[in-house]
């Protein structure tokens, strides 16, 4: 390998924890100095005066969701370009296309595993991609800033559940900003699913993907959103021995360190468990003694009945 190159990667690996540190202080940070608070000052070089403005809350960062990101180890402008660092920002680079994550990670062996190319395929699928085409892009969902790859290493179904339908609601219980994308207004999740019995529970301990996608077996997790009328609304297609839930839900690797873990949704000892049934393996342990203690009640007096003729 050429000196300077394998010199260049040393560095640049060497640099990497340095940027995460970066954002531990905002206030020594060119970007967070601004973006994240609520508030931002500048010169104004016309008026010779100093100035104060509300920041937009959607370019607000949460600098420890950031710090915890699976992008952590970037610098802004790693990813944005370097006419950011001056202020204000040039009007035409607010124009160029976000980075989609394709850009990084297609074709790259590395990443392999995360079948980046088969979730773009599934994706363009979607009712998402189906309406709103190439404008409708990884980071309607997905934060570059602040994604963190939680189904797949937490051991908490409800963590999961909740970081998922986050996601979905960061759009879908926005009005603002689900206007902004499709252009009218945003039906009241509550009520478009006041058909759903225990409500409140499903959307704790479901997320909403189980109902709204078309389930893959190959991906992690399934990126077809499906339109509104194809939505899943038999209850016994997961709540059954055969639950699709099996297939996304409950079918990450840490599957078998739920089960030991004994954490009610994640329990799937066996084809008769119905999902929604809540086993506790102490309860479960008592019940089989519980039904011994009365099994030897019965044959001790059927015994003595015998004995007794």
């Amino acid at each position: 390998m050429n000196n300077r190159l394998f010199l260049f990667i040393i560095l640049y690996c060497a640099s990497l924890p340095l940027k995460a540190q970066y954002y531990d202080d905002p206030e020594n940070h060119q970007c967070l100095k601004c973006h994240s608070n609520q508030t931002y000052s500048f010169h104004n070089d016309l008026m010779d005066t100093e100035e104060k403005r509300l920041m937009n809350p959607y370019y607000i960062l949460d600098t420890v969701a950031l710090k915890n990101g699976v992008h952590s180890v970037f610098d802004c402008t790693d990813c944005h370009s370097y006419e950011y660092t001056s202020y204000p920002h040039p009007a035409n680079v607010k124009l160029e296309p976000l980075a989609t994550c394709l850009d990084c990670h297609g074709g790259d062996e590395s990443f392999a595993t995360y079948q980046f190319e088969r979730i773009q395929e599934e994706f363009q699928k979607s009712v998402h991609y189906q309406v709103y085409g190439d404008n409708f892009t990884c980071s309607k969902c997905h934060s570059q800033h602040t994604y963190a790859t939680t189904a797949r290493t937490s051991s908490s179904v409800l963590e999961i559940v909740e970081y998922s339908n986050n996601m979905c609601l960061s759009c879908h219980n926005d009005m603002k900003k689900y206007s902004l994308v499709a252009g009218h207004e945003n039906p009241e999740i509550v009520n478009i699913h006041d058909w759903l019995p225990n409500q409140e529970l499903h959307f704790q301990h479901v997320r909403c993907i189980e109902c709204h996608t078309q389930v893959a077996d190959s991906l992690m997790v399934s990126h077809n959103i499906l339109e509104k009328k194809l939505a899943v609304r038999k209850c016994a297609e997961c709540h059954s021995a055969n639950s699709k839930l099996k297939a996304s839900l409950y079918k990450y690797q840490n599957l078998q360190q739920r089960a030991e873990d004994g954490g009610g949704l994640g329990v799937l000892s066996n084809d008769s468990y119905v999902i929604g049934t809540h086993q506790l393996p102490l309860l479960k342990i008592l019940s089989i003694i519980i039904f011994l203690v009365a099994m030897a009640g019965i044959i001790t007096h059927l015994i003595f009945r015998i004995l007794k003729k």
